[in-house]
């Protein structure tokens, strides 16, 4: 069975019957608004795109894959400010001849991603579209604990990055090529895995600035360098044996996926020097005065990802 066959309505109500709701969710699916509880008495939104063709394909990821990314992608710019996920919506295109068991593996996988960090997946919309669109947008609870922002790093503080980097890079660049023998790069690529709990542990600890990288770790950093008026000096690069590996099998950089790639949704900060940090965070580098981020005294590293230019 198709969507076009099941309908608008008959759509709507599969989806909401693969939903259950969390506590936080006061009204769910089904009316003209959803209703979510506020503790904190301030929510924090975010919001995303994800087009079929730039920045999935059906061919390349099943549609339970697509769903946790998207969802992933949302909810980790959620911890980057520090707060958890609370709630998810979603504005779905998608042509009238897919598959309803396509339909069901991408809702299970947002409801499953969601369920990670306790969030739900409260609602949305749905129209048809000639390939694949999906409009996020996460909802997060900051718990009393101030926001982390991109502005509020100081010189002689050390930048540190939980998470994983250049990974997806490589599964990209491994998938484009045809190129077996690396599965756990290409699922980095696929279903990207962010350190959700380390964005509230980073505020509770004292981060001073904070970012979910996403486009680039040098691109990245930037945006930190120009809301804080500093400049970030990174140390040199440590390269995985995997990743060594899989960019001398496609004769590439792998300095250049670590620094440059996007989507591994890994979490960059700014701590005061002398905060201890746990094992999940990794310092990468320190923040000097002046501005723009130095990469370890590398020249000529690739921009990171650029929806305009890329």
């Amino acid at each position: 069975m198709t969507v076009g066959e099941l309908g608008e309505f008959g759509v709507v109500s599969r989806i909401s019957g693969r939903l259950p709701q969390g506590a936080t969710v006061l009204l769910g699916p089904g009316d003209d608004a959803a209703i979510l509880r506020a503790p904190d008495g301030r929510v924090v939104v975010t919001t995303d795109m994800l087009l079929e063709g730039r920045h999935f394909r059906r061919d390349w990821s099943s549609p339970y894959e697509i769903g946790r990314k998207a969802a992933a992608q949302n909810l980790s710019d959620i911890s980057a400010m520090g707060a958890v996920g609370t709630g998810l919506f979603v504005g779905l295109g998608i042509p009238a001849d897919l598959p309803v068991a396509w339909l069901d593996g991408l809702v299970d996988g947002l409801r499953d991603e969601c369920a990670v960090v306790g969030a739900s997946l409260a609602g949305g919309d749905v129209t048809r579209s000639a390939s694949v669109v999906l409009g996020v947008t996460a909802l997060g609870d900051l718990e009393g604990r101030s926001a982390v922002l991109r502005s509020g790093a100081r010189e002689g503080d050390v930048v540190a990055v939980t998470g994983s980097l250049g990974r997806s890079e490589a599964g990209l660049r491994l998938l484009l090529a045809g190129l077996s023998g690396f599965d756990d790069l290409v699922a980095a690529h696929r279903r990207p895995r962010p350190p959700y709990p380390e964005g509230p542990r980073a505020a509770a600890l004292g981060a001073t600035a904070m970012l979910d990288v996403s486009d680039g770790l040098l691109q990245d950093l930037g945006h930190i360098c120009a809301a804080s008026g500093v400049a970030i000096v990174l140390d040199p690069v440590e390269v995985p044996d995997d990743l060594a590996a899989a960019a001398k099998a496609l004769g590439a950089d792998p300095v250049d996926w670590i620094l440059a790639g996007g989507e591994d949704h890994a979490l960059a900060a700014t701590f005061p020097s002398g905060v201890p940090l746990p094992s999940e965070w990794r310092i990468v580098g320190n923040v000097a005065e002046g501005d723009g981020v130095q990469a370890g005294g590398r020249e000529n590293v690739p921009g990171g990802w650029d929806h305009f230019r890329g």
